[in-house]
């Protein structure tokens, strides 16, 4: 078996940009499907997450695509010919960021296409041509039916993540697109996880495929510390805060079951000063990808997500993953830790476990293959002040029992600080002879003696004050809703003059 990239005989440009990356050895997974790969064989390939899965397919494609290298500026000489699908947006654009690093020094060109974003950029770069294209279900389809991607001379389809590919929310889609490619074509299924029923139905796609596991299916790193924790729902916050103050831990991914329980417990903990940023399916592409980057680059501290990015995203020297909620689906807690501990290095999973998590516990002790034992922790005295209880507003309030003595106390803490900062005052105020330096302030003015009399009412008039005067009303001849004529001037015939009979 071969360990040294040297080894595999792949193109200078190829082995050039592998160097530049600081790869010299190979993990098991890449050192047992490269060779596969080359071939031409369809693999399904298990390993634990972090072990360099992406490029187990990527070098070996690229290499046998360079027949097809051509400098061209025609799109009609660079059709797609390795078509790469992934189940998140975050995971193909770091896919498609890995294999233009691989593809550097080559003429082969790539894409990546994803939904959330406009498809008018996307639209131009596939019109130019790839013979590389990472893409999302979704979106794959919607620049298929637009006429923007054609699919006919594709020869290697990749499943990256492919258990979740497989699933039943993914499985129409996929279905769809497969339907658009050759029958005859190489196909790779990469996870770390494989149930024995989507095995069968991968096994539908392939064709006599080279199975390829480099540990115990479905198992964790070794590196990874686990502990499970057995605590209350209304408690996991503050252990959450406690483990990460005891432990010094500075960055850490927090996992949550739901959109709005991410994006409350991502607003609660900012609130209480902790530098945080939440990433779920609500956000749009662009909040996912600065809250990423963010991340990436120190500036957040806490990664509040749901399963979006559980998978196969590689982050480096992340200490610690969080499960605040116990995952529905066993599998995701296996890729959910594999976001710590990579490559080789240490890292610590804690997950809190609820008296309702039974059943989910039970599943993860299935798929793991052995029993969890439940830590205890001791959760420290609150450090709000005693005696006070929060009724949902903003301060406080203390109970109506305690309030005489808190106000006493109050007054008593005012005074003395009073006190203390007068005889600062005092004697901060003298010179080095003892002298006294304040300044001398003017003498207050004398108090007019008018203020200080009682009030005395004046004498009484005989005048009744203006309000008490009735006040005659109008007279008026009709009802006041009738309004009067207006009087116009105006001809009128008069009558004929009465006439005398003889």
């Amino acid at each position: 078996m071969t360990q040294s990239f040297s080894e595999l005989s792949l193109s200078p440009a190829i082995e050039k940009a592998v160097a530049e990356m600081g790869y010299a050895t190979m993990t098991p997974i890449q050192a047992q499907a490269i060779p596969v790969v080359l071939q031409g064989r369809d693999v399904m390939g298990a390993a634990q997450t972090g072990t360099g899965k992406t490029a187990a397919f990527t070098l070996p494609l690229l290499q046998r695509m360079l027949k097809h290298e051509n400098a061209s500026t025609s799109p009609a000489r660079h059709p797609v010919r390795a078509l790469v699908l992934l189940p998140t947006r975050e995971l193909a654009v770091q896919v498609a960021q890995q294999v233009e690093l691989y593809a550097k020094y080559t003429n082969l060109r790539s894409a990546v296409v994803f939904g959330g974003m406009d498809m008018k950029p996307q639209t131009l770069e596939l019109k130019k041509g790839v013979e590389v294209l990472v893409a999302t279900p979704g979106r794959l389809l919607d620049h298929i039916e637009a006429k923007n991607a054609v699919l006919n001379q594709v020869e290697y389809v990749v499943l990256d993540e492919a258990d979740r590919m497989l699933d039943i929310g993914f499985l129409p889609d996929l279905q769809r697109i497969l339907s658009y490619l050759p029958k005859q074509r190489t196909t790779l299924l990469f996870s770390a996880t494989f149930s024995p029923e989507i095995k069968r139905l991968a096994g539908s796609y392939l064709q006599d495929p080279v199975t390829i596991e480099v540990a115990r299916s479905n198992a964790t790193a070794s590196t990874v510390e686990q502990h499970f924790y057995r605590v209350d729902d209304d408690d996991k916050r503050g252990v959450l805060k406690q483990v990460l103050r005891e432990r010094g831990i500075k960055q850490a991914f927090v996992f949550v079951n739901s959109k709005l329980g991410c994006a409350r417990l991502a607003r609660s903990l900012e609130r209480e000063g902790l530098n945080t940023a939440a990433l779920h399916g609500d956000k749009s592409q662009d909040e996912r990808l600065k809250a990423l980057e963010a991340f990436k680059t120190g500036v957040v501290d806490l990664l509040v997500c749901t399963d979006v990015a559980a998978r196969g995203l590689d982050i480096k020297d992340v200490p610690a993953v969080f499960n605040f909620d116990i995952p529905f689906n066993a599998e995701d807690y296996v890729h959910r830790i594999g976001r710590t501990g990579r490559a080789g290095a240490s890292g610590l999973a804690v997950s809190f476990v609820s008296g309702r998590d039974a059943r989910l516990m039970g599943d993860l002790e299935k798929l793991l293959g052995k029993k969890l034992e439940l830590e205890a922790l001791e959760l420290e005295a609150d450090r709000r002040p005693a005696g006070r209880f929060n009724d949902g507003q903003r301060a406080w309030q203390q109970p109506a029992d305690a309030q005489d003595s808190e106000q006493r106390r109050e007054s008593r803490a005012i005074r003395e600080s009073r006190e203390s900062r007068e005889s600062r005052e005092s004697r901060g105020s003298r010179d080095a002879r003892g002298a006294d330096t304040r300044p001398v302030r003017a003498p207050r003015p004398p108090a007019d003696p008018l203020f200080e009399k009682p009030y005395e009412p004046s004498a009484a008039s005989e005048t009744p004050p203006s309000w008490e005067v009735s006040q005659r009303a109008t007279a008026r001849t009709a009802s006041p809703n009738i309004k009067t004529r207006r009087k116009v001037p105006a001809l009128f015939k008069s009558a004929p003059a009465p006439t005398q009979e003889s």
